[in-house]
């Protein structure tokens, strides 16, 4: 299906990004579509993923610079990157690496993640609902788009909309947590 959701949210991801900034780290940046459009602006980029197939179907770009690697382990420096995003992986890896993604950002950096939650509560399937037929339309209006040929592996997310609003409250007091459409939701973290 052609229209992907964690693409539809990319404009407001890049709406996160700090004026000025020239470096940045995509987190399970897949084939690297987000990585590129940062690229574009002239952002220098570190883009990252755990699927080696992902990374090698990448194509190349210039400012990207792909690397092959588990971001819960990788040697990740701190106080660097001017933008940090993380484009539907944190829910691959233990939530608490949200604590080592805050610390990678400049002071003035930002991170910004786009997360995926497990339904489980009435406003969660209302908003649902509400997606539907909207999810339904573009899908239909967009078929006819060519579609990537190798797609990053994907895992239904554990974590409910509370728990992980729960979880940035402990350790991210700073940031803050909106639900959006396409089940998904838009974690922020501003370093001061």
């Amino acid at each position: 299906m052609a229209f992907d959701h964690n693409d539809h949210y990319h404009p407001l991801l890049l709406r996160q990004v700090p004026s000025g900034a020239a470096t940045a780290l995509d987190v399970g940046c897949g084939t690297g579509l987000f990585a590129r459009r940062l690229a574009a602006r002239g952002v220098v980029v570190d883009a990252v993923d755990p699927a080696r197939e992902v990374i090698e179907a990448a194509p190349p770009a210039m400012g990207v610079r792909y690397r092959h690697a588990d971001i819960t382990t990788m040697d990740l420096p701190e106080a660097h990157y001017d933008f940090v995003s993380c484009l539907a992986s944190l829910h691959h890896v233990p939530f608490e690496t949200v604590r080592r993604l805050h610390r990678a950002p400049a002071p003035g950096g930002v991170l910004a993640v786009l997360g995926c939650y497990r339904e489980s509560t009435p406003s969660d399937f209302l908003t649902s609902l509400a997606a539907v037929p909207v999810n339904a339309a573009a899908r239909l209006a967009l078929s006819r788009r060519p579609q990537a040929p190798v797609r990053a592996p994907v895992k239904p997310p554990a974590m409910t909309l509370g728990e992980v609003r729960e979880g940035a409250a402990r350790l991210l007091p700073d940031a803050r947590v909106r639900r959006l459409l396409f089940w998904r939701y838009l974690l922020v973290s501003r370093r001061p």
